[in-house]
């Protein structure tokens, strides 16, 4: 638990009974605080979606005064703790004085044409960043998430895609007292607050930058001009053994964000996956569609290149930001145990680079976070809202 004279702290209970579990959990994140909360998020991972609704109920019961968000997850973070799979309950509070918080739920209606997203605060010009957690089998959040400019303009968008031990149907999604079972919820944070977005998509670029010349839907035709698929086997082919077998297991690619730079490294591509290859067509299907005259560049992921790139990332936000108060946390469900080999490596990644904080989060399902100055829907990274010091933004 962060030092009980923070202005933002965590907690965490893992057992059985998630009414008590979740009880415990925002009690330790509350007595955590110098003053009262004014936002607290939780997190559940429970077998039964009833239990994880009345353990949301208790949770918000637990903070009159704050507003409070939170939602079922296979797994969840705090007190420096991963908890995957298990029954467990993780929560986080914020005393955020002065700043604005602003709760929504968002859900989709279809009229004759389309479908539209509504519940949507209007922006207001000293907002500061919105966290979303949505349910990934009601909401359609990758489209939201990518056209969010249209109507939130330069907004950071932070959060993740909740889940359920029994998957769709599952999801429960909670915010000042109310509980969803559908849809997406979360809140927009205005006024003097310092907050920054960090986003650790944990690859690294093998073989040279590229420029589409061909694509059709997710096909790359031809890279610089030569068919997609034999610009790829050359890559691999001058590979060493090892980076091959990491080609095999899961091979991504990288979108340059800033077509002008004059060099393209890591960090500077927005990561998708790499689904499969056209032989007759000498293509390579990724998840994306790209517009003709788009750099990109093969990349590869694993554990080591992970560490390094979130280490790294932090490392640079401590510099440059200096004393921070907390972070929120949303760690993709493919990383933890899968790829560390332990659940707790992110949540200890920060506290080592950015201290002895309050940081809790969830395993996420996807996880949404800005690159580039643009929103977007991402997969295998951490995403974080980190919360500086304010007297480091006054003048």
């Amino acid at each position: 638990m962060a030092l009980l004279t923070s202005r933002i702290a965590d907690g965490l209970a893992v057992g059985p009974d998630l009414e008590d579990a979740a009880e415990a959990a925002v009690a330790q994140a509350l007595a955590g605080l110098s003053a009262p909360a004014g936002l607290v998020c939780f997190f559940i991972c429970g077998e039964d979606p009833d239990d994880v609704a009345k353990a949301g109920h208790r949770a918000m019961r637990m903070a009159p005064g704050a507003h409070v968000i939170g939602c079922s997850a296979t797994g969840v973070i705090g007190d420096s703790r991963g908890v995957e799979l298990n029954s467990a309950v993780s929560a986080w509070a914020a005393t955020l004085d002065g700043a604005r918080v602003t709760p929504f739920a968002l859900e989709t209606l279809r009229t004759h044409d389309r479908f539209v997203v509504v519940g949507l605060p209007e922006r207001l010009r000293d907002d500061q960043v919105a966290i979303i957690l949505s349910d990934p089998y009601s909401f359609p959040t990758d489209a939201f998430v990518e056209r969010s400019a249209e109507v939130l303009g330069d907004l950071p968008l932070i959060g993740g895609l909740a889940n359920g031990l029994r998957g769709r149907g599952s999801v429960r999604l909670f915010v000042d007292g109310e509980v969803y079972e559908e849809g997406a919820i979360g809140v927009v944070l205005g006024g003097p607050i310092a907050v920054t977005t960090v986003v650790s998509q944990g690859c690294r670029p093998i073989g040279p930058s590229m420029v589409v010349t061909r694509a059709e839907e997710n096909l790359l035709l031809e890279l610089a001009g030569q068919p997609a698929l034999a610009r790829l086997e050359d890559i691999v082919s001058g590979l060493e053994e090892d980076e091959r077998e990491l080609v095999a297991s899961g091979l991504q690619i990288g979108v340059a964000m800033d077509e002008y730079a004059e060099r393209h490294e890591r960090g500077d591509f927005l990561i998708r996956g790499v689904l499969g290859i056209d032989p007759e067509r000498e293509a390579v299907a990724i998840g994306d569609v790209l517009d003709i005259g788009r750099t990109v560049r093969f990349q590869v992921r694993d554990a080591r290149t992970a560490d390094e790139d979130l280490y790294e990332l932090l490392d640079a936000h401590r510099q440059e930001f200096g004393s921070v108060d907390g972070a929120l946390l949303f760690s993709c469900n493919g990383r933890g145990s899968s790829m560390f080999g332990s659940a707790d490596h992110d949540p200890l990644a920060v506290r080592d680079t950015l201290g002895p904080i309050g940081v809790a989060g969830f395993f996420a399902a996807g996880e949404v976070g800005p690159v580039g100055g643009q929103n977007h829907v991402h997969g295998f990274t951490a995403s974080l809202l980190v919360f500086s010091t304010p007297s480091r933004y006054e003048h």
